[in-house]
C-alpha cells in the first residue's frame, strides 16, 4: 500500500487561487476593460502562453529574460518560455500576416503572464494583463487615442480624475539627452532601466555614476532641466480635446523595455495610501521589423490585474459580490425532486439561473445555505407546490414572499432584479 503524503493546500508561491468571490471581481475587471476597448473599436485577439525563448532575447529587457522568466527545454530539446509580456508576441503575429491585416489595426487581449520576481504588494509571479495596441499608424492622433483609452478604462471603474494621473514623456527626448551627454548605444539599455527605477532607488546618482562615471552628472542635469518638448505640448492639447484632463508631462518617465521608440507613459495612483505607478506603455515602431518584415509603427499599453485591483480597493471602487445563481429551489422531500428539476429546466429556458438543492437536508438548512451563498431568491418545493402549481418566492434580503404560478416566476424575477 502506498504511503500517504500530506500535500500542502497552499498554491505555488506568487500565483493565486480564484474562489467564486475572487473570480467575480476578476471577471468584473476583465469585462469592464474589454467593454472600454470595444467602445474605441478594438478587436480581441489571443495567443499561446508558450513562446520560443529567442523571441524575448531579441528585444525584451535582458533582466526579464535572464532573471525573471520561466524558461525550460521541452521534450524536443527546444528552449521555450512562459510569456512574461504580450508585446513581442503581438509583433510576431503582425509580422506573420502584415500584408493581410487592414491597417491601422486596433487589437486588445486579456491574458495571463509569468515572471519569476519578488512577490510583494502589486506584484505576483502569475498575473493577468489587458494589452491594447494600435498597429500601423505613426500619427500623434494614435498616441493621443491610446492615452484616451487608458483614461477611459480608469473612468469605467468609477475612478475620478483626481484619483490618478497620466504621466507622459518621449523616448526621443531621452535619445537626445544621451547624444548630448555622450552615452553610447551599448550603454543606453542599462541606463534607461536605471532611469526607470530612479524614484525607487535610494542611491540613484551613485548607481548611475557606476555606469557613466563623469557623464552621469551631465545626464542628470540635462534630464532635470528639460520639462517638456514641442511634441509633448501638442500631444497634451490633443488629449485634452478628447476629454482627458489629468495628463501631466513628466520627462522622468523612461519605461524599462528596450523596444520603446517614442511616446512613453505611466498611469499613477495619486492617493497617499497607494501612491505608485499602476501601468503604462508607449510607442514601439521598430519591434515588428526584427522578424524581417517591413517596418510597422505601433503604440500601446498593458494593465495588470494585481495593481489595478489594489487601486480599486484603495478607492472603494470594487463591487459587492453577486452570485450568478438568481434562484435556488429547495426540495422539501424526495417525492418533489423530479418536479423541482423539471421546473428548474423550464426556468432556465426563460433565461433564469437556477440551482436545485438536492442535498436532502432540512428545508431551513437549505435556505440558510442559499443565504450564505448570497443567492437572492428561494422557492421551497414539496408535495403542496407540486400538486397546486403555485410557488412561494422568498427574497432573502427582505423576507418578502410572493406566491405565483410557474409561468409568472421569470417575470417576477426579472422585475425584482432589474
Amino acid at each position: 500500500m502506498a504511503k500517504k503524503t500530506d500535500l500542502s493546500t497552499e498554491p505555488y508561491k506568487g500565483v493565486r487561487d480564484f474562489y467564486p468571490e475572487d473570480q467575480f471581481l476578476q471577471k468584473y475587471m476583465f469585462e469592464s476593460m474589454a467593454r472600454a476597448c470595444e467602445h474605441f473599436g478594438y478587436e480581441e485577439y489571443n495567443a499561446s502562453v508558450l513562446e520560443p525563448t529567442d523571441l524575448y532575447l531579441a528585444k525584451t529587457s535582458e533582466e526579464i529574460v535572464n532573471e525573471q522568466t520561466y524558461t525550460f527545454k521541452d521534450r524536443g530539446d527546444r528552449e521555450v518560455t512562459l510569456r512574461p509580456e504580450m508585446t513581442p508576441t503581438l509583433a510576431r503575429m503582425i509580422a506573420a500576416k502584415v500584408r493581410d491585416i487592414p491597417m491601422p489595426a486596433r487589437w486588445y487581449s486579456i491574458a495571463n503572464f509569468f515572471r519569476y520576481e519578488q512577490v510583494r504588494k502589486g506584484r505576483q509571479r502569475e498575473f493577468w494583463q489587458l494589452n491594447a495596441d494600435i498597429i500601423g499608424s505613426e500619427s500623434i492622433e494614435a498616441d493621443a487615442e491610446i492615452l484616451a483609452l487608458a483614461h477611459s478604462i480608469m473612468r469605467s471603474f468609477g475612478a475620478d480624475e483626481r484619483n490618478f494621473e497620466l504621466r507622459v514623456s518621449d523616448r526621443r527626448f531621452l535619445d537626445a539627452a544621451y547624444d548630448a551627454c555622450g552615452v553610447q548605444a551599448s550603454e543606453r539599455p542599462e541606463v534607461t532601466r536605471l532611469l526607470d527605477k530612479r524614484a525607487k532607488l535610494d542611491n540613484f546618482e551613485g548607481e548611475l555614476k557606476k555606469l557613466l562615471k563623469d557623464r552621469s552628472a551631465k545626464l542628470i542635469e540635462y534630464v532635470d532641466r528639460t520639462t517638456s518638448t514641442a511634441y509633448l505640448e501638442k500631444l497634451q492639447t490633443q488629449v485634452r480635446a478628447l476629454g482627458v484632463g489629468n495628463m501631466v508631462v513628466d520627462t522622468s518617465i523612461a519605461r524599462g523595455f528596450d523596444y520603446y521608440t517614442g511616446m512613453v507613459f505611466e498611469v499613477f495612483d495619486t492617493s497617499g495610501e497607494n501612491k505608485r505607478s499602476l501601468f503604462g506603455g508607449g510607442r514601439y515602431d521598430g519591434l515588428v521589423g526584427i522578424f524581417g518584415a517591413e517596418s510597422v509603427a505601433a503604440v500601446g499599453f498593458a494593465v495588470g490585474d494585481v495593481a489595478l485591483r489594489d487601486f480599486l480597493a484603495t478607492h472603494n471602487l470594487l463591487p459587492k459580490y453577486a452570485p450568478a445563481t438568481e434562484l435556488m429551489l429547495c426540495v422539501v422531500d424526495e417525492s418533489a425532486l423530479g418536479h423541482a428539476t423539471k421546473l428548474a429546466q423550464d426556468l432556465r429556458h426563460e433565461d433564469i439561473t437556477v440551482a436545485v438543492n438536492f442535498s436532502g437536508k432540512r428545508i431551513g438548512d437549505q435556505i440558510r445555505q442559499a443565504d450564505k451563498m448570497k443567492v437572492p431568491f428561494v422557492i421551497a418545493i414539496g408535495e403542496k407546490e407540486r400538486d397546486s402549481g403555485k410557488y412561494t418566492i422568498k427574497q432573502l434580503s427582505t423576507g418578502n414572499e410572493t406566491t405565483l404560478s410557474a409561468d409568472r416566476i421569470a417575470e417576477h424575477l426579472f422585475s425584482s432584479l432589474g
